[in-house]
């Protein structure tokens, strides 16, 4: 959808490995896996990220501001000053949860501990507060925040028509934000599978 390759899924059948490279002990991959996947969905680095992409958007409603605004052609933002404010300030508190998740990991990963569900929730919560802050960046700009970085009339570089684009790919990857669910559910709830 969006026009490039960032992830793969790989399966390797039938693969035999000389002893002198395994890892932790026999038969036990899967859960190394499982223990690297746990540090991978932090997101601490997709933390700072989105906090960026928000500032830009913070500093585009500031520079262009919002409702009803003529940007050069005669199109118009379709939001009112008001929702757009009050979107980015939605948005900034969601921006401070994010962030917190992902210190409560590295928080963990600092005393040596191995987080689970603490990193499932913030990759679930992260995946999707992506999805908003990308949507709300295309609806504050209107028919501009569609535009490609090719387009000389995109804003920001066209960076939250990308982020639109690619954001979906991120509930998939690392696990899927219902896997993350099911993970939140029985080993930081201690609910039983269904």
């Amino acid at each position: 959808m969006a026009d490039e390759h960032v992830f793969n899924e790989i399966v390797f059948d039938n693969v035999r490995i000389p002893v002198k490279y395994l890892v932790g002990e026999e038969n036990r991959g899967w859960y190394i896996g499982m223990t690297t996947l746990d540090f991978e969905r932090s997101n601490i680095s997709t933390a700072a990220q989105y906090h960026r992409t928000f500032e830009q958007l913070v500093g585009y409603v500031k520079e262009q501001g919002s409702g009803n605004t003529e940007h050069g052609n005669g199109s118009q933002v379709p939001s009112s000053k008001f929702q757009a404010q009050a979107k980015l300030a939605d948005l900034a508190i969601e921006n401070q949860v994010g962030r917190y998740l992902s210190y409560r990991v590295a928080s963990m990963q600092e005393r040596n501990q191995i987080p689970n569900y603490e990193s499932s929730a913030a990759k679930v919560y992260h995946s999707e507060y992506g999805q908003r802050l990308a949507g709300a960046g295309v609806q504050i700009m209107g028919l501009y925040g569609i535009l490609d970085e090719e387009s000389k009339h995109a804003r920001l570089r066209g960076r939250f028509a990308r982020t639109y684009l690619t954001s979906i790919g991120s509930t998939i990857a690392a696990g899927t934000s219902e896997i993350q669910r099911g993970i939140i559910e029985q080993r930081g709830l201690g609910l039983s599978r269904i």
